[in-house]
C-alpha cells in the first residue's frame, strides 16, 4: 500500500514538473558555421524535452526536419522580407502557401513573428502592420487561423518609462507605430511578442540595478508599488509593459516573451555562472506569473539554443544553452525529475562558478 502511495505522488509530482515548463521554448539562430545539422537539432529539442522552438526565418531543412516532431513553432518572417510582404498581398500568400501551408499539419505551428525588433524610427517601421495584415489573411485563406496567430516581436527600447511598473508607458515616439499594431492584435485575439532581457539592463545600469535583482536571487522585496511587491527584475519589466499596453488599449493582450536570456561570456557580468542561474531560475520562475498577473504560466523562450559564433559584438555569441557540439553548458531541465537534470560533467560550468570571465568590451 505505502508502495503505491509512494508511486501515485511521484507520478503527480512528475505530471506538475511537466506542466510548469511546458509554457518554456529555446530560441534556435542559425548565425554559427559549426552548427549541427537541422535533424539533429530537432532530435536535440526531442531528447531534451524542449517542446517548442522559434526560428527566425523559413529555413526549409528546419522545417522538414520538425515534420511528426510535435514540436510548436514559433516562425519568423525575416525583416528583409517586410517590404514585399507589405506591398503585394500575392507574396504574402505566397510566402504562407510556401512556409506553412506545405508544412501543415506535419509542422505544429504555433505563431507568425513578423519582423523582430523592428524600431519605431527605422525605415522598415511603415512595412511591419501592413505585412501583418497580409500574412493574416493569407493564413485565414487557408484555414488556419484558428491554429496560427500573427505578431510581431518588440524590444524592451520602446519604453518611455518603467519605474515603477505601474506607471509603464510607451515612448511618446513609438505610439505612432505601436497602436495600430495593438490595436491588430486585440482584433485578431493575438499576443504581443517581447524580447525582455534582464541583463541589457543591469549590465547598462549596474550602479542602480543589482546582479541579484536580474538574477532572481535577491532575498528579499527590492521594490514596492502600492499594493505589489517585486523581488526581481524580470517581473517588473514583464509588467511595466502590461501597464504600458493598458494605457494604449492593449489590456486585454497577453504577452509571449519571445527571447529572454544571459551570456556566459564577452561583457561585464557575463559569466557561465551567472548565465547558468539565470536560466534555472527564469525557468522555475515563469510558471507562476507576476504581481500583475499571479499563477498565469508566461509563455516564453530562451536565447538560444546554441553559441553562435558568427555574431556580433563579442557577447553574441554566448547566449548558447548547449555549445555547438551538443554538449550543455548548464544543467538545466525541461523534464519531470531529478533524472532529467542535463549532465554538464564534461562542460565547463565549474569553472565558469567559480570565477567571473573576463570581458572583452
Amino acid at each position: 500500500m505505502a508502495s503505491a502511495v509512494l508511486l501515485l505522488l511521484g507520478l503527480l509530482m512528475a505530471s506538475l514538473g511537466i506542466k510548469g515548463v511546458q509554457s518554456i521554448g529555446v530560441c534556435y539562430g542559425m548565425l554559427g558555421n559549426n552548427l549541427p545539422p537541422a535533424k539533429e537539432v530537432v532530435a536535440l529539442y526531442k531528447s531534451r524535452k524542449i517542446n517548442r522552438m522559434r526560428i527566425y526565418d523559413p529555413n526549409q531543412a528546419t522545417l522538414q526536419a520538425l515534420r511528426g516532431s510535435n514540436i510548436e513553432l514559433m516562425l519568423g518572417v525575416p525583416n528583409s522580407d517586410l517590404q514585399a510582404l507589405a506591398n503585394n498581398p500575392s507574396n504574402a500568400k505566397s510566402w504562407v502557401q510556401r512556409n506553412v501551408k506545405n508544412y501543415s499539419p506535419g509542422v505544429r505551428f504555433r505563431y507568425i513573428a513578423v519582423g523582430n525588433e523592428v524600431g519605431a524610427t527605422s525605415q522598415l517601421a511603415k512595412f511591419v502592420l501592413p505585412a501583418m495584415r497580409n500574412v493574416q489573411n493569407a493564413v485565414n485563406s487557408f484555414g488556419l487561423q484558428n491554429q496560427v496567430k500573427v505578431s510581431t516581436a518588440i524590444d524592451m527600447i520602446v519604453m518611455g518609462n518603467s519605474y515603477p511598473p505601474s506607471q509603464g508607458a510607451f515612448r511618446a515616439d513609438a505610439r505612432g507605430h505601436l497602436d495600430p499594431i495593438i490595436r491588430f492584435l486585440v482584433n485578431n485575439k493575438s499576443p504581443l511578442l517581447a524580447n525582455i532581457y534582464t541583463y541589457f539592463s543591469y549590465a547598462g545600469n549596474p550602479k542602480d540595478i543589482s546582479l541579484p535583482y536580474a538574477l532572481f536571487t535577491s532575498p528579499g522585496v527590492v521594490v514596492r508599488d502600492g499594493a505589489r511587491s517585486y523581488q526581481n527584475l524580470f517581473d517588473a519589466m514583464l509588467d511595466a509593459l502590461y501597464s504600458a499596453l493598458e494605457r494604449a488599449g492593449g489590456g486585454a493582450l497577453n504577452v509571449v516573451v519571445s527571447e529572454s536570456g544571459w551570456p556566459s561570456a564577452g561583457a561585464v557580468g557575463a559569466t557561465v555562472g551567472n548565465a547558468g542561474t539565470y536560466y534555472k531560475n527564469f525557468i522555475k520562475h515563469v510558471p507562476g506569473g507576476t504581481p500583475k498577473r499571479p499563477k498565469k504560466a508566461i509563455e516564453s523562450y530562451l536565447f538560444a539554443m546554441f553559441d553562435e559564433n558568427q555574431k556580433q559584438p563579442e557577447l553574441e555569441k554566448h547566449f548558447g544553452l548547449f555549445s555547438p557540439n551538443k554538449q550543455p553548458k548548464y544543467p538545466l531541465s525541461f523534464g519531470e525529475s531529478r533524472e532529467g537534470i542535463w549532465d554538464v560533467s564534461s562542460s565547463n560550468y565549474s569553472h565558469g562558478v567559480a570565477g567571473s570571465l573576463r570581458s572583452d568590451i
